[in-house]
Parts: C-alpha cells; sequence; structure tokens
C-alpha cells in the first residue's frame, strides 16, 4: 500500500497540470519576501488533501493515465523526491497569485489598489510579461498588518485554485478527457468540462476549502477581478472556465459558505444553481 507521502505525490503530480507554467514571467521582482512561497503551496494541498473524505482521496492514490508532467525546477533535487520533482506548483503562478494577493491587502488602506493592478493584468504587454503591482517595492506596502492580510488572501486564493482542480480528480472529470489525450501531452481540463461538471467541481472543492478553514474572500475577489476583465487573458482559463458567469459563481459561493456553517453543506449536486453560463463568453486574448 501505498504510504501517506507517496500519494501525496501523485496527487501533486496530477493536480498542477492544469495551472501549469502560463505563458509569461513576472518582472521587476520585489526584494522583499512573500510567505506564500512554492512549498507553502504544496503543504495547503496536502491540508486540503487530508481533510477530503476516504473515498475521495483512494482515487487520488494513483495518477491518471494519460496525463504528462511539466518540468520542473524549483523542487529538491534527491532520489526521495525524483516524484515530487517531476511536477511541482509553477513558480510563476505563485508569483501571481502572491502579487493579486498584496493587492488586494494594499487596497484596504488604498481603496482602488486592486482593480488598477486586476486592469494592468486584463492587457498584454510589450513583451508578453504581466506587470507586478504599481511601487510594490516601496516599504509602506510590506506592513505587518498589510503581509498578513496578504497572507490571507494567498491561502484562500490558492486554496481554492487547488481544491478546484483536485476535484476533477476525484470525481472523475479528468480520466474523462485523458482518455483521449495523446501520451506526452497535458490538457486544461476547464477548457473541456460541462457546466454541470464545473458546478459539481466547485462546490466540493468549496466544501474541501472551508473544511480546511480557507474562507471565500479571497478568491470571489479574485474571481470577480477576472469576471470584470473586458478581455481575459489567456491565463485566466486556468483558474476558471472561460463562459462561467463569475456574478453566479461568487453568489453560489456565498451560499455555499452559509450552508457550510450550518452545517448543510455536502458535495452532492444542487437541484439549481447560479453559476449557469454567461449568455456571451467573454472574449479571450490568447498570448503568445
Amino acid at each position: 500500500m501505498m504510504n501517506k507521502w507517496t500519494r501525496v505525490q501523485n496527487l501533486l503530480a496530477a493536480t498542477w497540470l492544469f495551472l501549469g507554467t502560463p505563458a509569461f514571467a513576472l518582472t521587476n521582482s520585489s526584494p522583499h519576501i512573500y510567505p506564500g512561497s512554492v512549498r507553502a503551496a504544496l503543504q495547503l494541498e496536502n491540508d486540503l488533501y487530508d481533510s477530503l473524505d476516504a473515498r475521495y482521496r483512494d482515487k487520488l492514490q494513483t495518477r491518471p493515465e494519460g496525463m504528462a508532467a511539466p518540468d520542473a525546477s524549483v523542487a529538491p533535487k534527491s532520489e526521495e523526491y525524483k516524484t515530487f520533482c517531476e511536477a511541482c506548483v509553477s513558480a510563476d503562478f505563485v508569483n501571481l497569485i502572491n502579487h493579486i494577493a498584496h493587492a488586494k491587502a494594499i487596497d484596504k488602506t488604498e481603496p482602488g489598489y486592486f482593480n488598477q493592478y486586476m486592469g494592468a493584468l486584463a492587457h498584454e504587454t510589450e513583451n508578453g510579461k504581466l506587470p507586478v503591482p504599481p511601487d510594490i517595492t516601496q516599504d509602506r506596502y510590506w506592513t505587518d498588518d498589510i503581509m498578513n492580510d496578504q497572507a490571507g488572501c494567498f491561502n484562500q486564493m490558492i486554496g481554492m485554485c487547488m481544491a478546484i482542480n483536485l476535484s476533477h480528480h476525484y470525481l472523475g472529470h479528468v480520466n474523462k478527457y485523458a482518455a483521449g489525450t495523446p501520451p506526452g501531452k497535458s490538457i486544461l481540463v476547464n477548457n473541456l468540462l460541462t457546466r454541470a461538471e464545473w458546478e459539481k467541481g466547485v462546490k466540493a472543492a468549496t466544501l474541501n476549502s472551508l473544511t480546511c478553514a480557507l474562507g471565500i474572500e479571497g478568491s470571489t475577489a479574485l474571481f470577480g477581478a477576472i469576471g470584470r476583465m473586458p478581455l481575459r487573458p489567456a491565463w485566466t482559463a486556468c483558474i476558471v472556465p472561460q463562459s462561467i458567469n463569475i456574478k453566479g459563481l461568487n453568489k453560489q459561493l456565498a451560499k455555499y459558505e452559509v450552508a457550510f456553517f450550518r452545517g448543510g453543506l455536502n458535495p452532492g449536486p444542487e437541484r439549481e444553481s447560479s453559476i449557469g453560463v454567461a449568455l456571451k463568453a467573454p472574449p479571450m486574448r490568447v498570448h503568445h
């Protein structure tokens, strides 16, 4: 029988195929250090795994067939971590969420800062790289209060992203679409899910996140900002499908949170959902 660490290795390998390394690199890095590192994200994913019902954890013990792992450059290089090194959390994606969470934390003292930064992320730059928040190296943006808020937002944002992607594995969605995937190729499952599959995954992921004491404030802020983008960049499809009605999604998350604290949230299907599909999917800008 697989030990827990081996199961978590396979879990990590399976989950992050769909977040991958976005087609950009963050520039103008700050000399300050974010508490939300790649290792912190992996530990959070371990916690999400531990909080799952046993029937779901059992489905994550083996890696889905037909999936190929991206190269890793930030994991330890040793035989013990060989599987772990084959597929790890993208450092670029962690940096992106760190910056978004930081902008959200700054917004509490500088209203409008978050929307300004998310607006910048909605536009392509000449070199195809995404910007960092404005003046982010200034010490006034790295106070203890701001960084405490940043850490909380980071955990909520990346935790929900991981929980949603995990759900598509234990609910069988990945194996369904991996069956026709050529060997050595990976897929972005969000581009293939039906409305019902997405909604079922979101509900299960919300339960998973709330069980890990991750609130929804950070994730609804992230989703909402993506929903306000007139042209959604390609990287946003790693977080939420292009056709999803974001306002409906956030309303549904709020309902799930209320139900959870009342003891009435379970991962079963909803009779009615307000997530739905947008009447017209927003255009997507593809980065070259």
